[in-house]
C-alpha cells in the first residue's frame, strides 16, 4: 500500500515554517536594529537614481527595472543556494521574512505616538510621527495626529505585512524581496512632486500592481476579525473608490468601519494640503485610545493572513495533484 502523501508538499511546508518563523522573530525583536537589508537597498536605489535620473518617464521606467530586478535576482540567487536543503530553504525564507515584513515595528511606533498623546506631550508625538508616515506634524493637533497615525497603521499592515505574506506564498524569497523593493521605490519616488513626477510614475504604478491583491485581502480579513463585519463591508463597498490611491482605499475604509471610526479628510504632506474624502462618514472621530484597537487588529490581520497563505497554497497543490 502506498504511503500517505504528507499534509505540506515539501515548497508549501518551506513557506509556512520559515514564513512562521520570520513573524516569530519579527514580534520577539522587531525590525533589525544594524545592517537592515531594506536600508541597503534604499541606498543602493538613490545611487541608481543618482545615475540615471532625468524628467522622463522612460529613464524612471529603467530606474524601476534595474532595482526591483536587482532584488528579484538576488532573491532567486539566494534561494537556488539552498535549493536542497529544506532546513536552509526554511531559515532563508525565515530570515526574508523577518527582514521585509516590519509589523511589530509598526505597531510599536503607533503605540508609542498613543502614549505620548495619551500623555498630552503633542511635541513628543510630532517628533515620533515622521517614523510613522509623510505627513507635516507641526500642521496636526491631538486627534488628527490620532487619525494619521490609525490610517498609517491600516496602510501599512497591507504594505508592511499582508503584501508581502502574499507574494511570499506565490513567489517564495523572490516574491518576498521583490514587492518590498517596489514597495520602497514606490516610498522613495512614487510621489507626485516636482522633482518625481514623471521620474517616480513607473515605481508607483508597479506599487498599484503589486499591492492589489494584498490590499484587498488585507481589507478582507479586517472585515473578518474587526468585531463589526456589517460597518466594515458598507464603508468598503461605499467608500474606498473615493480614495485616490486604489490600495489604500480598500484598506482604510475597511478599518473605519470594522473600528466604528471615521477617517480621511484633510492632511499636509511636504508643504501641499489635500482634501480627501472621509471614509466611513457614520463612525465617530478618531480617539487616542483607537491606536491601541488599530494595532490590536492590525495583528490579528498577520495571523490570519500567514494562515490564508498556508491554506491557499495548500489547495493549490490538491487541485494541482487531482489534474496530474
Amino acid at each position: 500500500m502506498p504511503g500517505r502523501r504528507p499534509l505540506l508538499s515539501r515548497t508549501t511546508g518551506v513557506f509556512a515554517y520559515g514564513a512562521t518563523a520570520g513573524l516569530a522573530v519579527d514580534l520577539l525583536v522587531g525590525d533589525p536594529r544594524r545592517g537592515h537589508p531594506v536600508a541597503a537597498f534604499g541606498r543602493a536605489a538613490g545611487r541608481v537614481e543618482q545615475a540615471l535620473w532625468r524628467d522622463h518617464r522612460g529613464w524612471g521606467a529603467l530606474h524601476t527595472a534595474v532595482c526591483a530586478g536587482a532584488a528579484v535576482a538576488a532573491g532567486a540567487l539566494a534561494a537556488r543556494t539552498v535549493r536542497g536543503s529544506r532546513a536552509g530553504s526554511a531559515a532563508l525564507t525565515a530570515a526574508t521574512v523577518w527582514a521585509v515584513v516590519g509589523g511589530t515595528t509598526l505597531g510599536r511606533e503607533a503605540r508609542a505616538i498613543g502614549g505620548a498623546l495619551a500623555a498630552g506631550d503633542l511635541e513628543v508625538a510630532r517628533e515620533r510621527l515622521p517614523h510613522l508616515c509623510g505627513r507635516d506634524p507641526q500642521s496636526l493637533d491631538g486627534p488628527a495626529m490620532a487619525r494619521a497615525v490609525v490610517e498609517s497603521v491600516a496602510e501599512n499592515t497591507s504594505d508592511a505585512v499582508v503584501g508581502a505574506l502574499f507574494w511570499g506564498a506565490v513567489a517564495g524569497v523572490p516574491g518576498l524581496v521583490g514587492f518590498r523593493a517596489v514597495n520602497t521605490l514606490d516610498a522613495m519616488v512614487g510621489h507626485k512632486s516636482p522633482r518625481y513626477r514623471r521620474y517616480g510614475w513607473a515605481s508607483a504604478r508597479l506599487d498599484d500592481l503589486a499591492g492589489w491583491p494584498g490590499a484587498r485581502l488585507t481589507a478582507a480579513l479586517a472585515t473578518v476579525a474587526g468585531g463589526n463585519p456589517r460597518g466594515a463591508v458598507r464603508a468598503w463597498r461605499a467608500d474606498a473608490a473615493k480614495h485616490p490611491s486604489p490600495n489604500a482605499g480598500p484598506v482604510e475604509a475597511s478599518f473605519a468601519g470594522a473600528l466604528g471610526i471615521r477617517l480621511g479628510g484633510t492632511l499636509s504632506y511636504a508643504g501641499r494640503v489635500e482634501h480627501r474624502p472621509v471614509l466611513n462618514g457614520e463612525g465617530r472621530p478618531v480617539e487616542v485610545a483607537d491606536i491601541d484597537r488599530a494595532v490590536r487588529l492590525s495583528r490579528r490581520v498577520t495571523g490570519m493572513t500567514l494562515a490564508a497563505c498556508v491554506g491557499g497554497r495548500m489547495i493549490a497543490n490538491a487541485l494541482k495533484r487531482r489534474n496530474a
